[in-house]
């Protein structure tokens, strides 16, 4: 199982100053060379480039030139660090504007900003957000996804579960693609180069006549080819519109009972 750094794990009180840009100042001393936001953008780079696990409070100060010691000053912990970096990340994300009409467009442009952040930012999917950072811009997401279901009939508590399966649908679909994209980074070889090394020997052992639906199944994906990240985006769409039909369907239902 991949290792998880959990968001809001840090203290508290340090934490929020800190995604609000409050923190503490006026200590006594020379003037600080750097800031919070620069650590942030360091750390980025390293968890862009090598992934979450080979981010430490050491790593960023080696590539920010300063002693580990002196980047606590700046960012008390990792934990506080892995919060900033979500939120400011979360930050470069757009919002849907005012040309987009309807909920069912705005839901899909948020889901795919998502999808676009992943691929941005590969560590994301490496972080639990259970309890997320409650900074400027994890709260203006939130607040975008209420407003796309603000006005459908909907309670307060229906608005809060739709976003969370919304929001579920999206964290798992980007954990398949991910792991679509890591096999084949490790092994060398594509799903397609896969099949065609392992269905030689598949035929040997498995009667068609015993699996015909997925006999039918694999012989349609022989024959229309393709794969890959082409493939887990096709997917991440397909179920994307079946959930909001679902949701669609949902509110239907409780306007006819109103």
């Amino acid at each position: 199982m991949t290792h998880k750094d959990f968001t809001g794990g840090g203290d508290p009180q340090r934490s929020l100053g800190l995604l609000w840009g409050r923190q503490e100042t006026g200590r006594r001393g020379p003037k600080p060379r750097f800031s919070a936001e620069k650590v942030v953008a360091a750390a980025t780079a390293i968890a862009d480039a090598e992934g979450l696990p080979a981010l430490s409070m050491r790593r960023v100060a080696e590539a920010m030139g300063v002693s580990a010691m002196s980047l606590y000053t700046y960012v008390p912990s990792k934990a506080e660090l892995v919060d900033l970096m979500f939120d400011r990340a979360m930050g470069a994300v757009p919002d849907p504007d005012d040309d987009l009409s309807g909920w069912r467009a705005r839901l899909t442009f948020i889901a795919r900003q998502r999808w676009a952040l992943a691929e941005r930012h590969p560590w994301v999917l490496d972080l639990a957000l259970h309890r997320p950072p409650l900074g400027p811009n994890v709260l203006k997401k939130a607040e975008a996804t209420i407003q796309a279901l603000d006005g459908m009939g909907l309670a307060e508590e229906e608005m809060t579960l739709v976003a969370e399966v919304l929001q579920n649908y999206i964290a798992g679909a980007l954990q398949v693609a991910r792991e679509a994209r890591d096999i084949e980074r490790r092994s060398g070889i594509t799903d397609e180069q896969w099949l065609e090394l392992i269905e030689p020997v598949l035929q040997q052992h498995v009667d068609p006549a015993t699996y015909p639906a997925l006999s039918r199944i694999g012989e349609g994906r022989r024959k229309r080819g393709g794969g890959g990240l082409g493939a887990s985006l096709a997917s991440f769409e397909f179920g994307l519109e079946r959930v909001l039909d679902g949701l669609e369907a949902y509110i239907r239902e409780r306007h006819a009972l109103a």
